[in-house]
């Protein structure tokens, strides 16, 4: 197997996403983690490099000296992995872009609009791939859901409704941990919690599925766990160029719900939805209310990616595998188009964050994306 070598910047041992990317790529079996930088202390990340199998002079104390190192070297990496805060993102992918590497960075791309739109034009400049990371578009039957509703059998869409409700920051009395207190604070998340979480992938998702163009939307970001100091609870209205309207809610205190991301659209010949309670599953509702539930089919594998029935991974791995296997192939043939969220998805994202709190500071108005 050629393996395309990669590295990471942060996913060291106190957190949960850097080891979930990982296990995602060793799934892959096209790619192999060489060098990082882990943690900003020093204990830390050399025992995250050792534990992970990296030679001691390709573990980095920073993320610019990693940059610059590997892309001087003949068997540097050929791609970074960002698994840190939201705000260090615009820092740690601009320097590795401008060092030649490409990048796939967590989600939301940035804190502020204009850092996202400089990243992707700096990677188109460089044409270099650029991939965030939303996972769920990897899914097997989220993308059949994409190619039904693309080619039109379920008529002219009428109405999308949207969900994501969690219930991990449910307690007072707990702030979630590592991810919990950074997401909570503004400097580090970028105002928001919910919405810039989990609300990113809802837009992403909806966008990606339907094709539609968000142009307005009115949000009423709400606080309701006492101590919290973000949003923790997000109602969205949602208008599209083509006259199409939805409707999305987000909320992380929702007793009952683990990760619940669900989306129905309601089209003129019928209906579809799509969740994670059972993402190998898609249901079909005809003119007559006829129920059809469809399941993945090995035929369709090349077409929509590994799909996760019977499988001993967690679905997540295989649907975030199925999007770095995309992303590789993309770096091995820069010709071919982009089939995975790209820097410009990342910037969608920033748009509709940004018009949300505008919508809620100003008391609940419809805003322009």
């Amino acid at each position: 197997m050629d393996y395309m070598q990669y590295g990471m910047v942060g996913g060291g041992p106190d957190g949960n996403i850097g080891s979930a990317h990982r296990k995602a790529l060793k799934l892959s079996g096209a790619a192999r983690l060489t060098a990082g930088c882990f943690s900003r202390h020093e204990d830390k990340n050399h025992q995250m490099a050792m534990q992970l199998g990296v030679a001691p002079d390709r573990c980095y104390t920073s993320y610019a000296e990693m940059a610059r190192v590997e892309a001087r070297r003949p068997d540097g990496i050929r791609f970074v992995v960002v698994v840190t805060p939201n705000s260090s993102h615009y820092a740690i992918c601009k320097c590795f872009l401008e060092a030649g590497i490409a990048v796939a960075c967590d989600k939301p791309l940035t804190i502020e609009l204009a850092q996202a739109e400089e990243l992707a034009q700096l990677a188109e400049e460089r044409q270099l791939p650029f991939m965030v990371t939303y996972t769920y578009t990897g899914h097997h039957m989220f993308q059949r859901m994409r190619a039904m509703l693309a080619s039109g059998e379920l008529g002219r869409i009428r109405k999308i409704m949207a969900e994501y409700p969690q219930s991990w920051l449910a307690d007072e009395h707990s702030d979630g941990g590592k991810q919990g207190q950074w997401r909570m604070d503004p400097k580090q998340s970028g105002g928001t919690n919910c919405l810039g979480d989990i609300g990113s992938h809802v837009e992403n998702a909806v966008s990606t599925l339907t094709g539609l163009k968000l142009t307005h939307v009115l949000a009423m970001m709400n606080t309701v766990v006492p101590g919290r100091i973000l949003d923790d609870d997000d109602v969205v209205l949602t208008r599209y160029s083509d006259g199409t309207t939805g409707a999305y809610w987000i909320s992380q205190f929702a007793f009952g719900h683990d990760n619940d991301l669900r989306i129905r659209v309601y089209a003129s010949a019928g209906s579809c939805e799509w969740g994670l309670a059972e993402p190998t599953t898609l249901t079909l509702f005809d003119a007559h209310n006829r129920c059809t539930i469809l399941t993945p089919q090995p035929e369709d594998t090349e077409a929509y990616g590994r799909y996760e029935a019977g499988s001993e991974y967690e679905p997540w791995n295989i649907a975030m595998s199925n999007l770095y296997l995309r992303f590789i192939n993309h770096i091995r043939h820069p010709e071919l188009p982009a089939n995975y969220p790209t820097a410009a998805a990342g910037v969608e994202s920033m748009r509709f964050i940004r018009a949300c709190m505008e919508s809620s500071r100003r008391k609940n108005v419809w805003v322009t994306v």
